[in-house]
Formats: C-alpha cells, structure tokens, sequence
C-alpha cells in the first residue's frame, strides 16, 4: 500500500518537475539580454531617461542606489526621488545629492483609496519630463552601462515597457541563499496573459503611462501595478521582460527580513486573494517537498531499493532546477542556494500562509502603513 502511494506520488513529481524545467529553460533563454548590448541599435539618438525612485525610511540605502545612479554613462538622464513620509533622514538625504543633479520631492497626504507606493509612483510620473521614465527600488544596484542597456534594448524591440529581473552580485549571505522564490515563480508561471514581471528596474514611456494607463490613477489600490501594465502591453507585443546578467548591469541587494516581508505583502494578491488557490499552492509545495519527505520516510521502513533510489534521484533532480534558476540569477553561493531548496520550500509555505492570515486581518504593512487590498474596494 505504501508503496503504491509513493510511487504515485513520484510519478506526479516526474510530471511537475519537467513541466517546470521546460519552463524555466524556455523563459531563461528568451530573456536572456545580448552579450553586447551597446551594440544594440546604434546609430540611435538615445531619448530622455528620468530616473524615478520612491523613498520611505530608506536612509541605510539610500546614498549608495543614488551614488550609482550618478555614475551612470547615460546622458540624457533626469533623476527624481521622492520622499514618501519619511520618519528617518531620508529626506535630509535626498536634499544633500542637490548638487549631483538629483532633484527632491516631497509626497503629498496620502488620499483615501490609494496605496501608498502607488501614490509616491504618480507623484514621480507627475513631476518626470523624460520620454521614458525608469521606475526603480532603493535596494536597485545599476552598473554605469545599465540604464543605456535598457533603453538600446527597448528601442531595439520597440518596447513600451521593459522589466529587468535583478542579478544578486553578493552572495553567501542569508539574504541570498535564503531568498523567497519571487522571481522563480514569476519565470515558471510566465504567460502570454500574464508574463513575468520585476517591479525592482521597469522601464516605460512616458506618454504611454500617460495616455493609456492615465498614470496610477487605474491602479490606485493595486499591488504590483507594473504587472497589470506589463500584462496589458503584452497584448501588443509591447513588453519585454528580461533576466540580468553581469555584462547587462541591473543587480540587487536587499536584507532578508525585507525580502519576507516583501513576499507577505506580494504573495496573496499574486494569488488572486483567493483562499482555494492560496491552499492549492501551498499542496504544489508540498509535492514538491515529497522527495525528502519519501526518502526519510524510506530510511527507516524496509521498501523495495529500487524505489528508494528513486526518490532519492527526485530528490536531486528537483535541487538540481532550482540550481539551474540560481546558477543564472546569482553571481556565487548558487549551489548552497540549490541545496538549501527544501528549507526555502518550507519557507515559502509559511510565507504563504502568513500572507493569508495578514491580508483577511488586514494588518498587512508597507514600510509601516497598513496596505488595504484591492479586493475589499
């Protein structure tokens, strides 16, 4: 009986584990950016870039985002932040970069309806004068080369948005190795509908945002806006998504607290707020957990070899994808990240589940303001 069970459930894995390896070698090879970017559309005259950051008690990373940003090669740059409500010094912060070009903004009260990274993300568009405008996070790290790269490859492609998945350029931290699996699970379910998303580096043109999206005004209580735009613009083969490398120059750094608690507030909505399918997710965990499970269960009860070395090889083909995920999106530490999957797969259960208890409690905060979803309009 036992044995029946579990070579069931191997063979359900088998299944699940190529769906997901054709998958993620399939969205790493299309989003994979040319080695050599510059040489994109060159004769090009580079249109306007501003840089758009929104800042909420961000002053322990604040100086170093800004400090690559000036360096950027990119001529034609305007950069913008916006200081959300501060409690820190982030506002004294951005003041002092005044004489680098870097231009203050100080947000307004937060409206009824409006989440508060949306509304800090009009008050920037509003205030932008770039063709396009680069949307990015603090914790963003752009090479000097970087956001010319971006703009090459959208004129290239005649993209009105480009998303640009981060590269961690660090490694052998918790932070790394421990990371929720985010961006993974935006390769493995990217679709036509609804295609892979990264809201840390998104390029868009400004007339677009404008005209056909009316800003944020559409999106005033969404989480993620950049994905409903993506998902539109994708439609017209608009968008484009792509996965970092070292050459191409858009990376990230952040703690592995924040990155919790920036899965809390992102994974319940991503899946649809809806209670039956945050516990179907949290089942596929778990099958994706049930090589480990099977092989200590194995251990210790008297099977059949053969089974047991199956699992087993399930066990390290389903460590072996995400090491293939890792090996792509991290600079060092990916094998210790591939080893490491079946704790980051429990964590991402708990994630889940904490996402859930937050959301229908409502006590779900952004930089310390309460988030109201945007199902409970």
């Amino acid at each position: 009986m036992l044995e029946g069970i579990i070579y069931i459930v191997d063979a359900v894995l088998v299944l699940v584990l190529a769906t997901m390896a054709v998958q993620l070698r399939k969205m790493l090879r299309l989003t994979t950016p040319p080695r050599y970017t510059t040489a994109i559309a060159p004769d090009v005259d580079l249109p306007s870039v501003t840089v758009c950051i929104p800042a909420r008690n961000e002053q322990h990373a604040l100086i170093d985002c800004l400090q690559r940003i000036i360096a950027s090669d990119y001529k034609k740059l305007e950069i913008i932040v916006l200081d959300d409500s501060s409690g820190d010094e982030t506002s004294a912060l951005i003041k002092s970069f005044a004489s680098e070009g870097v231009r203050f903004v100080s947000g307004s009260t937060l409206p009824k309806g409006w989440l508060g990274k949306n509304h800090a993300l009009q008050g920037l568009l509003d205030e932008a004068s770039g063709s396009y405008i680069l949307f990015v996070d603090v914790d963003t790290v752009l090479s000097p080369s970087a956001i010319e790269h971006i703009v090459r490859y959208a004129l290239s492609h005649r993209s009105s948005m480009v998303s640009v998945l981060p590269r961690r350029e660090d490694g052998w931290r918790a932070s790394v190795v421990l990371s929720p699996l985010r961006y993974f699970w935006e390769l493995i379910f990217s679709r036509r509908l609804w295609p892979a998303t990264a809201s840390n580096a998104w390029l868009i043109r400004r007339e677009v945002l404008l005209t056909r999206f009316n800003g944020f005004r559409g999106f005033k209580n969404t989480i993620q806006p950049e994905s409903k735009i993506a998902a539109e613009l994708a439609q017209t083969k608009e968008y484009s998504f792509l996965v970092s490398t070292s050459a191409f120059g858009v990376g990230y750094e952040k703690k592995w607290r924040s990155q919790l608690i920036t899965s809390v507030r992102l994974l319940y909505p991503l899946l649809g707020q809806n209670l039956a399918l945050a516990i179907l997710a949290i089942l596929d965990i778990i099958l994706l957990l049930s090589p480990y499970i099977i092989v200590v269960i194995l251990i210790f009860v008297s099977v059949d070899a053969l089974l047991l070395a199956f699992s087993v090889l399930l066990a390290v083909a389903s460590c072996s994808l995400y090491g293939i995920y890792t090996y792509r999106v991290w600079r060092r530490g990916w094998l210790i990240g591939a080893v490491a999957w079946p704790l980051i797969l429990i964590q991402e259960a708990f994630l889940i589940c904490a996402s859930i208890v937050q959301y229908n409690r409502r006590t779900v905060r952004w930089k310390g303001r309460l988030i109201q979803p945007e199902a409970q309009n």
